[in-house]
C-alpha cells in the first residue's frame, strides 16, 4: 500500500528555468520535461531540457517525458538530456525495460498507463515488476494521432485505486487534476504522487495563483 498523507507533487510541462524554480519553491519534488510529442501541450527542445535538468537541485527529480517506443532511442535521448528519470508515455515496441537497467543504471523508469478499464489494470500489473513507478493518465495511444498526456481530462479514479491496490510500486495520478478536484482525487485514489500540467496553467504559462491554490488544496 502506497498511502501517504502528503503525496509527492510532480509539476509537468515545465517550459523554462523560471518555471522550474517556481514549481520547486511551491514544493514540487518532481519536474516533468516534455520532449517531442504527437499531440498535447508542453514540448520543449532537448537543449532546453538539458539546461533545466542541469540547474535542478538535489532532492528534486528531473523527468524526461518521451514518446519514443524503442529502448535504444530512449537511452540515447536520456544521455543527451541529462535527466535522472524517464517517463515513457507510450508502450514499448522495441527492446525491454532491462535494456535501461543495463545501459543507464540509476535512472528511474516511470511507465504511463492510460486508463480504459479492466484492461488497464492488467497492463499495470504486468508492467509493475519492471519499473520504478507507474503514472496513471487519461490519454489514448490507439488514436491515429496519439494522445499521450496533457489532455486535461479525468478518468475513472475507481480503476486507478484498483491499480494502486494491486501493484507494489509507487503510483502517480495524472489527468485533469486541478485545485477544485485534487482533494477528492487524493481521498479516492490515495496515490504516492500526483501529476499536474494544464490545471495550474493559464494560456500555457505556469500560473502562480493556481499553483498556490492547488498546493493548498492538496495539503
Amino acid at each position: 500500500m502506497q498511502t501517504i498523507n502528503r503525496p509527492r507533487v510532480k509539476i509537468c510541462c515545465i517550459q523554462s528555468i523560471e518555471e522550474a524554480w517556481l514549481a520547486i519553491n511551491y514544493g514540487a519534488s518532481v519536474l516533468g520535461l516534455v520532449s517531442e510529442m504527437p499531440s498535447g501541450p508542453g514540448p520543449i527542445s532537448e537543449e532546453l531540457i538539458k539546461q533545466i535538468a542541469a540547474i535542478i537541485p538535489p532532492g528534486v527529480t528531473s523527468v524526461l517525458l518521451t514518446s519514443k517506443t524503442d529502448t535504444q532511442e530512449i537511452i540515447e535521448q536520456q544521455r543527451r538530456c541529462g535527466v535522472n528519470a524517464i517517463q515513457i508515455v507510450d508502450r514499448l515496441e522495441k527492446g525491454s525495460y532491462q535494456d535501461f537497467r543495463d545501459a543507464i543504471p540509476g535512472i528511474s523508469i516511470i511507465q504511463v498507463i492510460h486508463i480504459f478499464g479492466e484492461a488497464s489494470i492488467e497492463e499495470a500489473i504486468s508492467v509493475a515488476p519492471h519499473v520504478d513507478a507507474i503514472l496513471l493518465d487519461s490519454g489514448n495511444p490507439d488514436l491515429q494521432v496519439k494522445e499521450l498526456g496533457g489532455t486535461g481530462r479525468t478518468h475513472d479514479w475507481n480503476t486507478s485505486r484498483k491499480i494502486r491496490e494491486s501493484v507494489a510500486v509507487p503510483i502517480f495520478l495524472a489527468g485533469g487534476l486541478n485545485p477544485d478536484n485534487i482533494a477528492q482525487a487524493i481521498k479516492q485514489v490515495r496515490p504516492f504522487g500526483i501529476d499536474v500540467c494544464s490545471g495550474v496553467r493559464t494560456n500555457g504559462i505556469l500560473d502562480e495563483s493556481k499553483l498556490a491554490k492547488f498546493i493548498e488544496r492538496l495539503h
